[in-house]
């Protein structure tokens, strides 16, 4: 029983933060059909920004509290900033090009990002273990759980309820629903789908940030974690399929639940349950869990 309370705790935690990060990746392919490779930047900044700020935030000797509204503004500010400059700067330029070229140049802005995150902040490690330490722990029988990570379950939750309603229950969720499903047709009924694109952006932006921000006090913040969370997080929305909300949720539950029973049971197979699970479901629904084939245009 133990075994498997502590593979359901630490596998739903895991799946919350791969969420995260999923969810903005997923409504950015969703809305404007790119797939972004540089969309573990946007985690690798939203981390290495918050070590920063926090760094000097508890020098100064502020309270803990301020810090978890300060890791929330850093997530929007890195957001806003990065998302724009790509998308206004960059993407723009490419839009209606061949989805393959997107990516390319996508997977070169990751690749200028992680030199830039080197001149910032240099090859050394950072950390910013003050939130995950002040929340504090409690014990279930002889398993201790922290209250960050279900702090970090709530949020997850959280955000995946207001996505919902935002998509299903406010006007501009209608009108990102007729983009998705015809842009032209949207335009030529007065939707601004250009703008549209921008705000999808910038918004997955700062989900992609606030994944980063997040797991901040949970990790060591050093080069490349923002290579491996994009490879994680491709693998949860080849799971879920590519623009699913819902896939989403469930592929990040899928590959967390995999990684935490492997962790506990087959440490050496971690790595392969994640890619295991993603190939079994390919193999019978090629496009996901929650996207339907569609016929290709000759």
């Amino acid at each position: 029983m133990l075994i498997t309370l502590a593979i359901l705790l630490d596998g739903i935690v895991f799946a919350s933060y791969l969420f995260l990060v999923s969810i903005g990746l997923t409504l950015i392919f969703g809305v404007m059909k790119i797939l972004n490779a540089a969309h573990g930047s946007f985690y690798a900044f939203g981390a290495y920004g918050t070590a920063s700020v926090l760094g000097m935030y508890f020098a100064a000797d502020r309270s803990v509290v301020g810090a978890y509204v300060l890791m929330v503004l850093v997530a929007i500010a890195i957001g806003v900033i990065l998302g724009l400059i790509l998308e206004r700067g960059l993407l723009r330029p490419f839009q209606g090009r061949d989805e393959v070229l997107i990516v390319l140049v996508t997977y070169a802005v990751s690749l200028m990002f992680e030199d830039i995150i080197t001149l910032i902040w240099g090859t050394g490690s950072m950390s910013a273990y003050q939130p995950f330490q002040a929340a504090g722990n409690f014990s279930i029988g002889l398993l201790t759980v922290s209250n960050y990570d279900l702090g970090l379950v709530a949020l997850a939750l959280t955000i995946a309820l207001v996505g919902w309603w935002a998509l299903r229950r406010t006007k501009w969720g209608h009108i990102l629903t007729a983009v998705i499903h015809d842009r032209e047709m949207a335009a030529s009924f007065g939707i601004n789908v250009t703008r549209v694109f921008t705000w999808t952006f910038v918004v997955g932006a700062i989900l992609g940030a606030l994944g980063g921000v997040v797991m901040a006090p949970k990790i060591s913040v050093t080069l490349g974690i923002g290579i491996e969370v994009i490879v994680l997080a491709f693998a949860v929305v080849a799971i879920g399929g590519l623009g699913s909300v819902e896939g989403a949720l469930i592929g990040a539950l899928l590959v967390g639940l995999a990684r935490a029973a492997s962790v506990q049971l087959f440490p050496e197979l971690e790595l392969f349950v994640i890619y295991a699970v993603m190939a079994l479901v390919l193999a019978f629904r090629p496009y996901g869990l929650f996207t339907r084939a569609q016929a290709r245009k000759i």
